[in-house]
């Protein structure tokens, strides 16, 4: 795998404000990268506004949208966009994703709504994406969701994916907890499910935690600790891909700062241990 294709390295971490300050006091030298949601950082000026810019001067920073909606009946908002590619030029962020989902129709909808897996939807949301990069002059990234209800489907969740990054010619964000959770909730194998996705379209990874609500119901919060068998999936995501810069995602129920980076040194232990086994088979 050529890790040039990559905008960022190593293991990262969501920049939340409430964690901000102990960030600024005391670097974590194993975070290599972080990501913010632009909706919470365009117009930012004063005190907060500086202490941000200097997060990005000394980390890249990944943009990882919450807004654009590009499944919504509702236009595109362009106007939206021209502030996201102002915001990304005066900090100079190296790539910016959203969900393949929407969240608005005439208002905001406060939740990731699951666009029907049709072909239809496909050249609407392909058409959509296109006109985003056009506008920010780059490609994005669209992250597969977690969904809990599937209508009108005509095609499954890893088609449908497939087709929109195939006709939108745009890259893919792979939360690795989504593929876990869906597995559960859909009753699909996730393991041959990433064995289908683009590889060279991958920007970077998404790690998280979630919650059982039931033996085959789980929802997807970024408001727990990893669990096991999504740390096993990760491992298993290197072994079919290689080594790919990965996130945690933690929005909720955040602890203190040196207990969440025991979940990014974890990170490293397994990118490092997969790095040791390449080597002794290379050898």
């Amino acid at each position: 795998m050529n890790t040039n294709q990559y905008p960022v390295h190593g293991a990262g971490l969501g920049l939340r404000r409430s964690i901000m300050n102990e960030l600024a006091d005391q670097p974590p030298s194993q975070v290599s990268f972080m990501e913010v949601a632009p909706e919470n950082w365009i117009g930012v000026g004063g005190a907060l506004g500086k202490q941000f810019s200097t997060f990005t001067e000394q980390y890249p920073v990944a943009l990882h949208g919450l807004s654009l909606s590009i499944g919504s009946p509702a236009p595109l908002d362009e106007a939206f966009l021209y502030k996201v590619k102002k915001f990304i030029k005066q900090h100079n962020i190296p790539t910016y994703s959203d969900h393949l989902s929407y969240c608005s129709d005439d208002g905001h909808l406060y939740d990731l709504m699951p666009i029907p897996f049709t072909e239809e939807a496909v050249h609407y949301v392909a058409e959509r994406i296109r006109r985003s990069q056009d506008i920010l002059e780059q490609r994005i990234a669209m992250e597969n969701v977690s969904y809990y209800a599937a209508p009108s489907n005509e095609m499954n969740e890893i088609d449908f994916i497939n087709a929109v990054i195939s006709e939108a010619d745009c890259d893919f964000l792979l939360d690795v907890n989504n593929i876990y959770v869906n597995s559960i909730n859909h009753q699909y194998d996730a393991v041959d499910f990433l064995k289908k996705l683009p590889a060279e379209r991958v920007t970077y990874l998404h790690i998280a935690g979630h919650y059982n609500e039931a033996d085959d119901l789980i929802v997807d919060t970024h408001g727990a600790d990893v669990v096991d068998p999504v740390w096993d999936l990760l491992h298993k995501t290197y072994d079919i891909f290689g080594v790919m810069p990965t996130l945690l995602e933690r929005d909720f129920n955040i602890p203190p700062l040196p207990e969440l980076l025991t979940e990014v040194d974890t990170i490293l232990e397994i990118q490092d241990k997969w790095q040791h086994q390449q080597t002794r088979v290379n050898q």
